[in-house]
């Protein structure tokens, strides 16, 4: 296993998480779900302290709500765990006739006619407990694409009928477009089974790619959240930080492949930090750096995988010089 050496998997597999073991089994090793190994690690996260505690958290609001659907996803739950199709359902109840989501639900400014954030939130939450393919959050999905600019980035929003500016932490090189709205869209399409390579993922890829800075101090910001050890602030600043080992994983659930130049110099660089026994140290969080190891070991078999099979893709955006400019806090 090139991308995923034996002993970061033995590792890994003695982990006291059996939330993270599981996802070892089948998303590294390729252990079926009616391996008993595997049934019984299923089992026995559905009783594991930090999946009760989340399964017994009330969200204040629909933010948090969506929050919560996305980390129970995150540990392996889906809509067949009744509080899961709890929240499922109160989530799509919110939902407009046009597939979007209101944005009063959202705290954020209330200049905005339009932030293509109120559905690419909600469906990356509700795609990761596998209702990327409800008939509702197709809806969704289409009114997400029909929100792109003419580059296939997406927008800030619309302000008084015209886009709302792109601060300088938020620019795409050679895009008029936002990266925080870019990458968000692109966390939800790439769950669906049907989008994830489609033209407009493939696209938001390419974009976000042009910007090659080593933010090594932001690795594994998603995974922070996902385990509640980062505030995840604000709404249009929420992808404020550009955390290489998401876009790593955004990237390869689309099928690019390892020989584009960008892709190389990421993984190049992603795995020279790599530490003793194949495991990556968390920057802020060191109890992490097993579930950080986990994201990227299954991001570089991915890309492996995609050019193994023949069928992976190359970008073709310039490589452009970006500077990135602070940036502001919950917005």
């Amino acid at each position: 296993m090139e991308t995923a050496p034996d002993d970061a998997v033995w590792l890994l597999l003695g982990d006291r998480s059996p939330a993270l073991r599981a996802r070892v089994l089948a998303e590294l090793l390729d252990v079926p779900e009616d391996d008993p190994e595997y049934a019984d690690l299923a089992a026995r996260r559905l009783t594991d302290a930090d999946t009760l505690d989340l399964l017994a958290t009330r969200p204040a609001d629909f933010q948090e709500s969506v929050l919560l659907l996305a980390r129970l996803g995150h540990l392996g739950l889906d809509r067949s765990h009744p509080r899961v199709a709890e929240l499922h359902e109160r989530v799509l109840a919110e939902q407009r006739a046009d597939g979007a989501f209101p944005l009063t639900l959202f705290r954020t400014d209330d200049r905005y006619s339009m932030i293509p954030l109120q559905a690419s939130i909600p469906l990356r939450a509700l795609a990761a407990v596998g209702a990327a393919t409800d008939p509702r959050a197709e809806r969704a999905y289409d009114w997400l694409v029909d929100q792109r600019l003419p580059d296939g980035s997406w927008p800030t929003g619309m302000v008084a009928g015209q886009p709302g500016g792109v601060p300088a932490y938020r620019r795409l090189p050679g895009s008029p477009g936002c990266r925080a709205n870019t990458q968000a869209a692109l966390a939800a399409l790439v769950l669906h089974p049907g989008r994830a390579g489609s033209e407009p993922a493939r696209r938001a890829v390419d974009l976000l790619l042009r910007r090659e800075t080593r933010d090594e101090w932001a690795l594994g910001t998603e995974i922070s959240r996902m385990h509640g050890r980062e505030r995840a602030a604000g709404f249009i600043s929420h992808h404020a930080r550009f955390d290489l080992a998401f876009v790593l994983d955004l990237a390869s659930r689309t099928g690019i492949s390892p020989a584009d130049a960008r892709i190389g110099d990421l993984t190049a660089f992603l795995r020279g930090l790599r530490g003793a026994g194949g495991l990556w140290e968390h920057p802020s969080h060191p109890d992490l750096g097993r579930w950080l190891t986990l994201s990227l070991s299954v991001s570089l078999r991915r890309l492996d995988r995609a050019l193994a099979r023949g069928d992976s893709w190359a970008g073709e955006g310039p490589r452009l010089a970006f500077r990135s400019g602070a940036a502001p806090a919950g917005v």
